[in-house]
């Protein structure tokens, strides 16, 4: 049985003191220490109870790191073989896990160095689903340095290679689940998205990445980033796997904070209805800020390909000639969106996922503790070890905080609702917003040896469209719909909360016009 905590020296009270600006005497810490002592007490008893667990329900394999001929994208971490019930809407699937989805047994690092050697105790509540569901999961797919990239070239274990094109990024940050997915490893893989992390990746490699609706499918059990963020959904071949595989994975958790008064014991369980139910009697609205966009209008980050406009906007032409109702609008928010969920992530990251170990304080739910402990031995030890794009988010995180109080994070939470409004006053007409997911084509891996700006801009330049929507909750997905310099291009759409049918269904009557390959 642990010890529990030691009552701190004398000296350990003066050196918190100073480090919070506090002016204490030595005979003041000595009182303190006194004080302190029934309350340290107290925490022992803490000890004397087992904790609750995540079930881990089927027999597996441990993860092996395969071969370099064998995972010539590096888009796999390792590879297990954890097989789930003998029938199910998803029996024998075979599915990749991003890694910072919990497996019991199976090594996790999140793509960073400093989680280097830890291993899960628990199966995430996502992965016990998909193997009820009777799918089978053959591997961990590589995430970004703590999943905070959009681009490829941040992960532990070296960059990710594209596919399509193996000299460009895959996008990130759930870059191993679109890779290994478009290199037809796999039908389908678990991404994560809280600034378009499933969407980006799936963009650039021709894949299919959903995005559900804010709080459908749980997080329980996996590496976090900001608590009103945090999304996980499919990454998959087809359409119609994505969605089987939402169907096997949404539903309520009572262990998941972010599902409390925002999912409902009536929220739709089965999307196949979606498919080939075509789009004729859709109104879709086609948002004018989410295309020919110049650098200023979107706080510094590349300006819109044409020719990427060009194919998203022949794809909705193809739709309006099969009968959906395509209007350009315009939504001026679009543009505030970015900035907004900038305040969001970067304090709420610092706070949450970097000071909070993973696991931040005052929710209630499933703390993974032994997930909490391994963040913070990383963080004491091998910070020096993560990519520039969360140093900087740590530094400018910091920075905020400590001299603006946390007062940017609380009054962005404040007014996101605007940004909602925004969207929801648009569909209340429509049934669908559409836009490219993101409005270039993929860009090259930057050197090992780049700078540090461009190691930040290559993680960050991509992420024009797709946050808007981590912060409002809405459904979104991408769908392949051309080619450009080699290149896939993506359309996003946009539903209703909790109309992921809807959004499902506009993206199969996209691959239903043909292959996407030769537009």
């Amino acid at each position: 049985m642990p010890v529990g905590p030691k009552i701190p020296s004398v000296g350990q009270i003066l050196d918190i003191a100073d480090d919070i600006g506090l002016e204490l005497t030595e005979e003041d810490a000595t009182s303190f220490r006194t004080l302190m002592s029934g309350t340290i007490e107290s925490y022992k008893r803490v000890d004397h109870y087992p904790e609750q667990k995540l079930p881990v329900k089927y027999p597996r394999t441990g993860g092996v790191r395969p071969a370099p001929e064998d995972n010539p994208y590096n888009g796999w971490y390792v590879r297990c073989d954890v097989e789930g019930a003998e029938n199910g809407p998803l029996a024998g699937m075979e599915i990749g896990l991003k890694d910072v989805v919990c497996l019991a047994g199976v090594p996790m690092m999140n793509g960073t160095q400093a989680l280097e050697g830890f291993v899960p105790d628990i199966d995430a509540t996502i992965a016990t689903r998909l193997l009820d569901a009777g799918a089978r999961i053959v591997g961990k797919t590589a995430a970004a340095d703590h999943s905070f990239s959009g681009g490829g070239h941040t992960s532990a274990y070296g960059p990710v290679r594209n596919p399509r094109k193996p000299t460009h990024s895959p996008g990130g940050s759930s870059k191993g689940s679109a890779a290994v997915v478009a290199a037809g490893d796999v039908p389908a893989a678990i991404g994560g998205d809280q600034g378009g992390s499933i969407r980006i990746p799936a963009a650039w490699c021709g894949v299919v990445g959903h995005k559900p609706t804010f709080g459908l499918v749980p997080y329980t059990g996996c590496a976090m980033i900001e608590l009103t963020l945090d999304t996980l959904g499919p990454i998959t071949d087809t359409v119609e796997t994505a969605a089987r595989v939402l169907g096997a994975i949404a539903g309520p958790d009572p262990l998941d904070p972010r599902q409390r008064g925002v999912i409902h014991d009536d929220y739709v369980s089965d999307y196949l209805p979606a498919i080939g139910k075509g789009i004729n009697g859709l109104k879709i609205a086609v948002v004018k800020e989410g295309f020919e966009q110049r650098s200023e209008d979107v706080g510094g980050l590349p300006g819109s390909n044409p020719e990427v406009d060009r194919k998203v906007r022949d794809t909705l032409d193809r739709l309006e000639t099969a009968g959906a109702t395509v209007t350009e609008v315009s939504v001026p928010m679009h543009f505030d969106g970015l900035h907004l969920w900038n305040a969001v992530v970067v304090e709420g990251a610092t706070e949450f996922m970097l000071k909070g170990n993973n696991t931040g304080t005052n929710w209630e739910g499933f703390y993974n503790t032994n997930l909490l402990d391994a963040v913070a031995r990383g963080n004491r030890s091998r910070l020096n070890d993560i990519s520039p794009t969360v140093k900087l988010v740590r530094l400018l995180g910091e920075y905020m905080n400590r001299n603006y109080h946390g007062r940017y994070y609380a009054k962005a939470q404040n007014v996101r609702h605007l940004v909602r409004e925004a969207y929801d006053d648009v569909l209340g007409s429509y049934d669908l917003l559409a836009m490219p997911t993101i409005p270039n084509v993929a860009t090259e891996i930057p050197p090992a040896d780049c700078s540090l700006e461009d190691a930040v801009f290559y993680g960050l330049s991509m992420i024009n469209n797709t946050p808007q929507f981590n912060l409002t909750g809405h459904p979104s997905i991408s769908v392949p719909c051309g080619v450009v310099d080699e290149l896939p291009v993506g359309l996003m759409f946009v539903g209703k909360h909790f109309d992921d049918l809807r959004v499902l269904q506009a993206a199969d009557a996209v691959e239903k016009l043909g292959d996407w390959q030769s537009w």
